[in-house]
């Protein structure tokens, strides 16, 4: 697995590639995920058969920029931004096609996964609504009490083929009141997906644990269920 470290139109990026990768996965980053993307991407270079390649693109500002509308945060003052559409365009615009051409792939035929922890994966499932450029997307303790969330997927139709959904077992008894809606949150987001007109391969998994245990783990398990059900 050769790793290499870039600066991709204005963002820190790091790219994993396997040789003949067959799929491209992405993933927005913090410093917490950066340092753990080595485990990450050993777990799932071990857990699957596929060739792939992971690129990593670092996200500044974590409550504006993964964010498609504009909420109250949960706590202090201040708003959640409405960034989304912006780091949407520029992985698009920018990141998609310079890592499907330093992995030797078509940029119009290449088979793209995106997948994030937290708000990224909150990103990772918005985005699935947005584009057809990714066959999947992971929402991995995805952010799914957002305001307005459950409405919009309500009405909008989705392009991704596959959705893989996991939550912590414990997420659901925190103290703060919209945070504990998280698991009636995501529930009725996988039913949403389900009575969809064309209903997208998907799967709900259930990890030991809070919000904060074992995110490289959990991202990587998104990752191998996309790359053995989503291509």
């Amino acid at each position: 697995m050769k790793k290499t470290e870039m600066h991709i139109a204005g963002k820190d990026c790091v790219l994993y590639a396997q040789e003949n990768a067959e799929y491209l996965l992405v993933q927005p980053v913090d410093e917490h995920d950066r340092a753990l993307l080595d485990s990450e991407v050993a777990y799932i270079a071990g857990n699957t058969e596929q060739r792939f390649g992971l690129a990593a693109f670092h996200i500044d500002d974590w409550n504006s920029a993964l964010t498609p509308w504009e909420m109250p945060l949960l706590r202090g003052k201040g708003r959640f931004g409405s960034g989304a559409a912006d780091t949407l365009d520029w992985i698009c615009r920018h990141l998609l096609p310079y890592c499907t051409e330093r992995l030797g792939m078509a940029y119009g035929n290449a088979r793209c996964f995106l997948g994030g922890y937290s708000l990224a994966g909150l990103f990772a499932l918005w985005s699935g609504y947005q584009t057809d450029k990714f066959c999947g997307v992971a929402g991995v303790s995805p952010s799914v009490w957002y305001e307005g969330w459950l409405e919009f997927a309500a009405k909008s139709s989705l392009h991704a083929e596959s959705v893989y959904l996991s939550l912590g077992t414990k997420e659901e008894n925190a103290k703060h009141p919209v945070l504990a809606q998280i698991g009636h949150r995501i529930r009725e987001y996988a039913q949403i997906l389900a009575d969809a007109d064309r209903a997208p391969r998907h799967v709900l998994e259930w990890n030991e644990g809070g919000h904060f245990s074992d995110s490289d783990t959990r991202t990587a398990k998104g990752f191998v269920w996309l790359l053995q059900n989503g291509g």
